[in-house]
Order: structure tokens, then C-alpha cells, then sequence
């Protein structure tokens, strides 16, 4: 047996590496591997490796892990969906096996019903072990998902109110109701506890310390504060783990780089260690002991059949298809954490002639439900979710205005400043469409006016720390350093040249009275060229941010643009999990809403009436220090544009000077512009007073083309949401 902590483990790393790579090729999921490769090489296999005090630890940890890993990756507004089925499925998949399970011990294995109940809870309650199947398939959004989600809350929670109940009854005698009034209390105190304090402290430390290692150590260890504290008031550690994770999902977005250390450090070593431990466990000899076949038998087929039985009622109650019971079916029925405490608990416990409640037969018995269940559960889980996506898939689950762009969806991040450049890439990647095709691409630039030593290390500077930033989430970022005349020239020159749709750029900062509010960069910027502009000032991190509330100025429905901004305010949304409120006019909401619908976004979209053009003026009062606000605007000589719009900035900076801000200046005119001059382009085109005749004549008529095109499918649009 090996003993060499550096030994045991290169042992563990290589089960972690080899594992997955060897069963792949026979189509067995890799979870099976780790729990196979634990048994190999535990104390009941060649006795390689002892389950000590390092697996104990990890192992405890990996399945912390995993349950707030499944709270974390949640979509909150999906669970909230199906939040009624899965309360509905969750009592169905704690009383059927809770009725089989004291049924079946009381009259096959002539149990007593203390005992009987007490090994009913281990039935009823169940791990989730096959969620990173369904995580690796990307259907967590799935409903069958999230209501075995939620079903798995009430079950467990069910079953150690029975379990507690079980051993108070062991100690007294009888039925202690004021002793589970009293948990039940604690757990309604504990959680609203968590839901008070855990988002107000995450939003206090995240808007002081940016560092995402240290975010990183400090959601952990609210993590694990949450499951020691359920522990204590008399719960398991696996519910306050994932209680953690629901609570915590709104700071962490999916594509956030801190997501990403988070689910790789799990991945990669605690939940593997878990998984390895749980085979340590495992005696396979005991498959061959003949008073235990039979009382294993029974106990499989409780396990097995209460916990089919109940997918298979959801499935007609919700009248879902088979794929979508398998799932359930998949999700729950493997049994780890619970139903080892249950046994080890009925192990100890003994009556009054010293017997134990459950004697090594139970043991064993419990110890071959978890090798099989675990063994069934990845299978029927990856089954189950690749029918699922293949559904997804030939059902149109995709964004259908993928297949009416002429052009790829290319994002320009310029960074002139190494401290900003990573909350560029990070804002930019929350707006950015998780569906996207090869040839999008995403880059950064830094645009210099010198060869200088200092302005090329200022530069470099930048865009390394840019492309470590998007390197986190696995994002590929180009990045692009350029000698030019001037910045706005650079900027200018590489969106016609990488044919750029959308750039992201931060707000200057003034630097004397007479500086303008947007600095005359941008103020060029938006002149020269006519590609959707997103222009950021914030002063807390984005994934602090409660509410995004967006002023739409009359008109703006007309601009070609108006889909983009549209879709990426409502990705954002999402991605952070806040509500998003649209001010504008009171027959534009059914068009936004088409847009968010018909790309599939799943957000809380709100809308308020202005009743004038500067209303928005008003909302500076109701802006809040954690909220966004996002104007949109428009160049001038648009269709949206107005008198109005000249003094927004100058509002802006008088009425929004300490909030949150993002300016939009939408794509307009068309997918290309006809650069004239690098003075002024869109005026060349539309109303130019230096270009000839003739060529402001087929500008006057294209500009007239375009718009009429576009109020006749914004037209038919409305007809179609009408429907």
C-alpha cells in the first residue's frame, strides 16, 4: 500500500487524466471511470491506495463542491419556471420510495418500523452526481433539469426532517415533535439569514477587492461558512452547500472569468477526488455473500423502482416526452452522501439488548445500492441528455438571425489603459451572443501615436492583460497593436479593415472645464463611423449591478441597428441575472420583446412609458448606486435623431454624473457606410455641402431606400408578434 503523500498524489492525478480518456472510447462516462477506478485501487480492490484522512478531507470537499457547483449554474429564471413542477416532482420522489422503502423492509426483509423508516430516508433522498453529464451536454437549462433540481432540494431536505425524526425517537421513545419544530425553525431562520447577509456582503467585497483569486477564496469560503452552519443547526452540509450556490448565482455569471476558475478547479481536482473516494468505499466482495444477495436484491429494487416510478408520473403529469423522464430518472436515483449517513447512523445505533438497528447485511446491502446506482445514474443521465440535444437542436434551439447576417459578428475592444482593460473584455463578453459562429471573431486594440519605449510597453501592457482576461472563459482574443496618425484614425481604419459590427470602448475621463462629456475621441469616433458604439463608465463591478434600466428615444425602432442593441442589453441582462427596464414610448415594448423572444433570451424584461422626449430626465432620481443606466442615442441626421439629442450628454453629466453609465450609439444607415471622407462621413453622405450635386442626390435617395425597406419589415414584424 502506498503511503508517499507525493505518490498517492501522481496516483489520483493519473486516475483523473487516464480515466476519461480510456472509457471515452468505450462511450462509458467518464464518472464511471473515477468510481471504477476507485474501487481498483481502494482497500477492497489491489489495495493500492487507503481511503485516509486526504480522502476523507477531499473527498468531503468534492461533494460541497458539486452541490454548489449545481446551485451555481442554475438559470435562476428557468428554475423560477419550473419552480411548481419541480415542488410537485420533489414530493413524488420522497413518498413513493419512502412508502416502498417501509413497505418492502417491514413485510420482505421483516424489519421493524423504526428501523424500516429509518432506511426509507435513505430510498427518498438521493446525490446528484449525474448533473456534470448534463452540464457537459449544456441542457442545465433543460426542464427536466431543473425540476430534478428542485425535486432534489425537497427530497433531501424531506428525508433528514426523517432521519432526524427516526433518531428521536431512538433516544426518547417516542416522537419529539417540539424537537422538529424546532429544527424546522433553525432552517427558516438559517435561510433567510443566508438570503440576507451572503448578497450584501458579496456585493460590499466585490466592489473593493477586483482580484479574482481573491473572489475566488472569498465565495469559497462563504461556501463552506454555509455548510458548516447547516451542519450545525442540525441539517446536512450538502443542503447549505447548495443553498450557498442559489444565493451566490447572481454574482457569478456563466461567462464571467470567475465562473471559470471556479467550475475548472472543481472539475479538475475535488469533485474527481469525491468520485474516487466514493469507489474506495465500495466492497464488491459482498456481491458474493448469499445473505446478503438477497437482501441487496430487495433493496435495489426499492431504490431503483421508487425512483422510477415517480419520473415516470411527472413525466404524465407535465406531459413530457420519454427523454425527459429518463433525465429525472437519470438525475436521482443515485445514492451517495445521504445514504451513507443514514446506514452509518443505523450501524451505530443499537436497541436494548445491545443489537444494532441495521446489521452488516443493511451495510452491505447499502453499499451495493451506491455501487450500482452510481454506476446507472452517469449512463441513463448521458443518454438521456444527448436525446436532448439532438431535440434541442432539430426544434430550431438556436439563434435564427444566424442564418440572415451576410457578414460575421466581429467585437473591437480598444485599451489604451492596462487598469480598465479587463473590465472591457469581461463587459464585452456578458453582451456578447453565447451563440456564435467560427467565423466571429473577437479582438483588442491599442492604437499608439509614438514609437516610444513607454507608449510600446503601455500598449503591450494592455493587451496582454485583455487577452488573459478573455483566455479565462476560453475565449480566443486577437490582439491588434497599431501605429496610426491618431487614435480615432486607428479605430477608424481597423473596423473598415477586420469589417468591425460592434466596439466597446470605455468613457474618458474630462481632464479640464472645458472638456466635453464624451471627450472629443468619441464625439470624432461616432462621426466617422456608423457601427454600433457601446461607450461604458462604471464605478462598481458589472456583476454587482440589480438593475439595468434603459432610456429608448422616439424613433428608434427604425434604426438598423435597432435588433443589435436590443439583443445585447438583454444577453447582459441574463448573463447577469438582473431585471432590465426599457423607458420608451408605449408601442415600441411589443418590439422589443419580438427581438428578445425570437433570439431566445431568457431575462425579466420590464417596460415604463415616457410620456415626453425628456423624460428621462427624470429617472436620475430613481437610479440607484448599484444600478446601470443605459442611454441610447443617435448621430446626427438619423431617423431618430432630434434637437433633444444634442444636449443628452450635457444631462447626462449634469443629472448622471455619480451613476453607472452605458451610451449606445446604434448601427445605422445600412451594414457599410460610404466613407466619403475621414472629416465627416455620415455628413458626405446624407447632407454633405462639400460634395457635388449628383452625389448627394444618390445619397439622398439610398438614405430614403434603406428607410423605407425598413419600415416595411418593421411592419410586417409587428403584424407577426401581433399574431
Amino acid at each position: 500500500m502506498v503511503t508517499d503523500p507525493v505518490t498517492i498524489f501522481f496516483i489520483v492525478l493519473a486516475i483523473i487524466l487516464l480515466a476519461p480518456v480510456l472509457l471515452n472510447r468505450l462511450k462509458i462516462p467518464h464518472i464511471i471511470g473515477m468510481i471504477v477506478a476507485g474501487i481498483a485501487v481502494g482497500p477492497f480492490g489491489l489495495n493500492v491506495l487507503d481511503r485516509d484522512s486526504s480522502f476523507n478531507i477531499f473527498g468531503q470537499v468534492g461533494l460541497l463542491y458539486l452541490m454548489f457547483l449545481a446551485g451555481l449554474e442554475i438559470d435562476m429564471y428557468h428554475l423560477k419556471l419550473n419552480l411548481r413542477r419541480g415542488l410537485v416532482f420533489g414530493l413524488l420522489t420522497f413518498m413513493i420510495p419512502m412508502v416502498t422503502g417501509v413497505l418492502a423492509s417491514v413485510y420482505l426483509l421483516h424489519i421493524d418500523w423504526l428501523t424500516s423508516s429509518l432506511l426509507a430516508s435513505m430510498y427518498a433522498s438521493h446525490t446528484l452526481i449525474g448533473y456534470p453529464v448534463a452540464a457537459r451536454y449544456g441542457i442545465t437549462k433543460n426542464p427536466a433539469v431543473l425540476i430534478s433540481i428542485v425535486g432534489t432540494i425537497v427530497a433531501v431536505i424531506a428525508s433528514l426532517l426523517v432521519l432526524a425524526g427516526a433518531v428521536n425517537i431512538h433516544k426518547v421513545g417516542e416522537l419529539n415533535t417540539g424537537e422538529l419544530l424546532g429544527l424546522l425553525g433553525r432552517l427558516i431562520l438559517y435561510c433567510l439569514a443566508v438570503l440576507y447577509i451572503y448578497p450584501r456582503l458579496t456585493r460590499f467585497f466585490f466592489k473593493r477587492y477586483g482580484d479574482k483569486v481573491t473572489q475566488y477564496v472569498f465565495i469559497l469560503a462563504l461556501v463552506f461558512l454555509s455548510a458548516w452552519t447547516a451542519k450545525r443547526i442540525g441539517m446536512e452540509e450538502v443542503l447549505g452547500a447548495f443553498f450557498a450556490g442559489l444565493v451566490l448565482n447572481r454574482y457569478v455569471p456563466a461567462s464571467s472569468p470567475l465562473m471559470s476558475r471556479i467550475e475548472f478547479v472543481g472539475n479538475a481536482l475535488f469533485i474527481p477526488y469525491f468520485l474516487i473516494g466514493v469507489g474506495m468505499m465500495i466492497n464488491i466482495r459482498v456481491v458474493g455473500q448469499s445473505s446478503t444477495l438477497g437482501v441487496a436484491a430487495v433493496m435495489l429494487a426499492v431504490a431503483l423502482v421508487g425512483k422510477w416510478l415517480p419520473a415516470w408520473v411527472a413525466q404524465l403529469i407535465f406531459r413530457m416526452r420519454a427523454q425527459g423522464r429518463r433525465m429525472m430518472f437519470g438525475l436521482t436515483t443515485a445514492h451517495t452522501a445521504v445514504a451513507l449517513a443514514v446506514v452509518t447512523i443505523g450501524y451505530n445505533m443499537t436497541d436494548a439488548q445491545g443489537n444494532r438497528l441495521m446489521d452488516e447485511t443493511i451495510l452491505n446491502g447499502t453499499i451495493l445500492v451506491i455501487l450500482v446506482t452510481c454506476a446507472i445514474a452517469p449512463i441513463v443521465t448521458a443518454n438521456a441528455a444527448a436525446k436532448i440535444k439532438i431535440d434541442m437542436l432539430e426544434h430550431g434551439d438556436h439563434d435564427d438571425t444566424d442564418t440572415e447576417r451576410n457578414r460575421p459578428d466581429n467585437l473591437l475592444i480598444p485599451v489604451a489603459n492596462p487598469l480598465t482593460a479587463a473590465s472591457l473584455v469581461e463587459l464585452a463578453l456578458l453582451m456578447r451572443s453565447n451563440r456564435r459562429r467560427p467565423a466571429d471573431a473577437l479582438y483588442a486594440l491599442h492604437v499608439r501615436g509614438d514609437n516610444s519605449a513607454q507608449s510600446k510597453a503601455v500598449g503591450r501592457n494592455s493587451l496582454e492583460i485583455a487577452v488573459k482576461a478573455a483566455a479565462v472563459t476560453d475565449t480566443r482574443l486577437q490582439p491588434i497593436e497599431r501605429f496610426d496618425l491618431n487614435t480615432v484614425t486607428g479605430l477608424v481604419n481597423t473596423i473598415e479593415e477586420r469589417d468591425i459590427n460592434t466596439v466597446v470602448l470605455g468613457m474618458h475621463r474630462k481632464s479640464n472645464v472645458i472638456d466635453s462629456f464624451l471627450g472629443s475621441k468619441i464625439e470624432q469616433l461616432q462621426r466617422l463611423t456608423n457601427r454600433m458604439l457601446v461607450i461604458s463608465r462604471c464605478y462598481i463591478p458589472i456583476n454587482t449591478v440589480t438593475r439595468i434600466v434603459v432610456y429608448v428615444p422616439p424613433q428608434a425602432e427604425y434604426e438598423t441597428g435597432f435588433p443589435d442593441w436590443v439583443t445585447a442589453l438583454a444577453t447582459l441582462s441574463r448573463e447577469l441575472g438582473c431585471r432590465i427596464i426599457f423607458c420608451c414610448d408605449s408601442h415600441v415594448p411589443p418590439l422589443i420583446r419580438g427581438i428578445i423572444r425570437r433570439a431566445r433570451i431568457d431575462t425579466r424584461d420590464e417596460y415604463r412609458e415616457l410620456s415626453a422626449p425628456d423624460d428621462f430626465i427624470l429617472l436620475a432620481n430613481k437610479i440607484l448606486d448599484d444600478d446601470l443606466f443605459v442611454a441610447v442615442m443617435s448621430r446626427a441626421n438619423s431617423v431618430s435623431y432630434s434637437a433633444l439629442m444634442k444636449d443628452v450628454p450635457e444631462f447626462l453629466q449634469r443629472y448622471f454624473g455619480n451613476n453607472n453609465i452605458i451610451i449606445i450609439y446604434p448601427e445605422q444607415f445600412g451594414d457599410k457606410a460610404n466613407v466619403e471622407s475621414f472629416a465627416d462621413p455620415l455628413a458626405a453622405d446624407i447632407a454633405g455641402t462639400a460634395s457635388p450635386l449628383w452625389t448627394r442626390l444618390r445619397a439622398w435617395a439610398r438614405s430614403a431606400n434603406t428607410l423605407k425597406k425598413r419600415l416595411t419589415r418593421r411592419g410586417r414584424r409587428t403584424r407577426k408578434i401581433d399574431l
